[in-house]
């Protein structure tokens, strides 16, 4: 995979960076966003595939990203598809500064460091390139205004962003509210960014947890068939942190 490309996860982080505060919205759904984006790029990257609700690894080369490739490798090390929800929503400490530090070494942010209440460390990311930020925010608004079919990429981040609680931040207050509906209703462009965002929505909801139903017999929907997700028609949880995942215990970055 050439690095010309911008990835998934990065972008999803850009999208979150506000450039007033320097600090990311939704920090801890974002974390799970990451991960799930991380599935996203994997399978653009022809790495992996869904199975149902399930992950499985197609081709094990690595892709040249160390971040993906690591990911990739966990999955491979599991020997058989794994539940999207329960990957997302297992530990993974460090994701989010990881990825950080990577768009910092990129120059695309500018890490400041401050403290918090004059005693804690903090670091706080501004956006230099902002182009590329203005970028990726166009290619979303212009989906939600044209309401053209996007392109595979734009659709999973839209996914993602609307899973992880980005559309009040992207489009605020009651003027935003048709442009948050229509960011959600993006899903249904991408099945596998439909299948990570509603995976990354079950984590928060605490779906990850819970046993899953055996399927009647009788059903339509084969074993080996491809989910494919209904949009949603309410808006992200605001309650990220009742998910039972390790986010919590990640690096500080910037001031919540």
């Amino acid at each position: 995979m050439g690095r010309s490309r911008r990835t998934i996860p990065e972008e999803l982080l850009l999208l979150a960076l506000d450039p007033t505060t320097g600090t990311t919205a939704q920090p801890q759904s974002l974390d799970l966003g990451l991960a799930g984006a991380q599935l996203v790029e994997l399978a653009l990257a022809g790495r992996i595939a869904p199975d149902g609700d399930r992950i499985a690894v197609v081709m094990a080369r690595p892709t040249g990203d160390p971040t993906l490739d690591s990911a990739l490798e966990l999955l491979r090390r599991r020997g058989s598809p794994v539940r999207a929800v329960h990957w997302i929503g297992g530990p993974r400490l460090g994701l989010r500064q990881t990825y950080l530090t990577h768009l910092e070494r990129c120059g695309m942010v500018h890490a400041v460091a401050g403290q918090m209440c004059g005693v804690l460390p903090t670091t706080r990311y501004q956006a230099t390139e902002t182009a590329i930020s203005r970028e990726i925010r166009g290619r979303l608004d212009n989906a939600i205004r044209t309401g053209v079919p996007p392109d595979p990429r734009t659709a999973a981040l839209a996914a993602l962003a609307h899973a992880v609680g980005l559309g009040k931040h992207l489009y605020p207050g009651n003027e935003g509210r048709s442009s948050r509906s229509r960011l959600r209703d993006l899903i249904r462009h991408d099945p596998m960014g439909g299948l990570v965002a509603h995976a990354v929505m079950d984590v928060q909801n605490g779906a990850a947890v819970q046993p899953r139903r055996p399927q009647a017999a009788g059903a339509t929907a084969g074993a080996g068939a491809v989910r494919q997700p209904a949009a949603r028609a309410a808006e992200p949880a605001g309650a990220p942190g009742q998910a039972r995942h390790g986010h919590g215990r990640m690096a500080r970055v910037g001031a919540r």
